[in-house]
Parts: C-alpha cells; sequence; structure tokens
C-alpha cells in the first residue's frame, strides 16, 4: 500500500477518489452575481447546463462575451483530475463571475455521465458538449484533460494551461495574472 501511496501521493488527482464539491449556496451566488453584466447574466442564467450547437455556437457565445473576459475548462466526468480541480472552478467561477465568464467544454464523455458529474459538482455556468474535442481544438485545448484556456477581453488567447489546478488559490492566481492584470 505504501508504494501505490508514493505513486500517486494525491490519490483522488489519479482518479482514484472522490474530491468533495465545494459549490457555495444559493444565496451566496445570488448576492455575488447581483448586478452582473447582461452577457454575464445569461451564462449564469444556464449553471450547470449541457449546451449543444458545436464550434458554431460555442464561438457565436464568445462574441457576445467580447468585452468581457474568458476562462474556458475542458474536462470529463470521467477525468479523475477534473474533478480534483472542479471544486477550485465552483469557487473562482462565483468568486470572479461579476467580472469574468466562465464556459465548460465537456469533451470525450457520454452526456448522462457529464450531467451525473454536474450534480456532483454544481458549477455557476454552462458547459458545451463536444465529443469529438472539435470546440476544444478550435481554442487550443487539445490534448490533456483536464485544460484551462485564458482569453482576454478582446477575445485573444493569452494562456492555455494543462493539467489540473491543485487549488483554487492557483486557479485565481492565473485570472488575476492572464485576465485582470
Amino acid at each position: 500500500m505504501a508504494i501505490v501511496a508514493l505513486a500517486c501521493p494525491g490519490l483522488a488527482a489519479c482518479g482514484g477518489g472522490q474530491a468533495p464539491s465545494a459549490a457555495p449556496s444559493t444565496s451566496a451566488v445570488n448576492s455575488a452575481f447581483r448586478g452582473s453584466p447582461a452577457p454575464l447574466a445569461s451564462l449564469h442564467g444556464q449553471a450547470g447546463q449541457l449546451l449543444s450547437g458545436g464550434t458554431t455556437a460555442f464561438h457565436a457565445r464568445l462574441a457576445r462575451l467580447r468585452g468581457h473576459p474568458v476562462v474556458v475548462n475542458k474536462w470529463a466526468s470521467w477525468c479523475g483530475p477534473c474533478q480534483t480541480e472542479f471544486p477550485a472552478f465552483q469557487r473562482a467561477a462565483v468568486r470572479y463571475g461579476r467580472r469574468v465568464a466562465f464556459i465548460g467544454l465537456d469533451s470525450k464523455d457520454r452526456n448522462a455521465s457529464a450531467k451525473a458529474f454536474l450534480r456532483r459538482f454544481p458549477v455557476t455556468y454552462p458547459s458545451y458538449v463536444d465529443p469529438d474535442q472539435t470546440i476544444a481544438n478550435s481554442v487550443g485545448a487539445t490534448q490533456f484533460f483536464p485544460q484551462t484556456v485564458y482569453i482576454t477581453a478582446r477575445g485573444k488567447q493569452t494562456f492555455v494551461h494543462a493539467g489540473p489546478y491543485e487549488s483554487a488559490a492557483a486557479l485565481e492566481r492565473d485570472i488575476r495574472s492572464y485576465l485582470l492584470r
């Protein structure tokens, strides 16, 4: 057993554990998002939904979000590191959701599994269904799970983080560094 612990010190990060949800209460979310700009309020109104429409719908959404920085997180329900980092996204999306757009990409996944995952880890933003990674490829999130893409308010990709965020603090540091300078 010690060998397993040494090979995989953070068992949840390797897919063997269950990360706890960090979803804030409905009242905390409502308070945090009160007065959000319309394009961001539209995202909040689709919280936890899986959206179809492929690359066309996704890029149309990005166009409507122009003027707001965007964090795009590629995830899948079967991905252990995705499960590990989702609580960080639950926290950061509420903390920065009045200034930064968050969008998920559910790639290489089954809708039923993704819906169950989102019930376990509710987020305040929607995710686009991306079974063949066409959307992910269009924004440079090509190989890794999870992967996070940062897009400036002007629509320029500024950074791609490959792999999981180990903490909300690390995710928030990148949001401040790449989007809110």
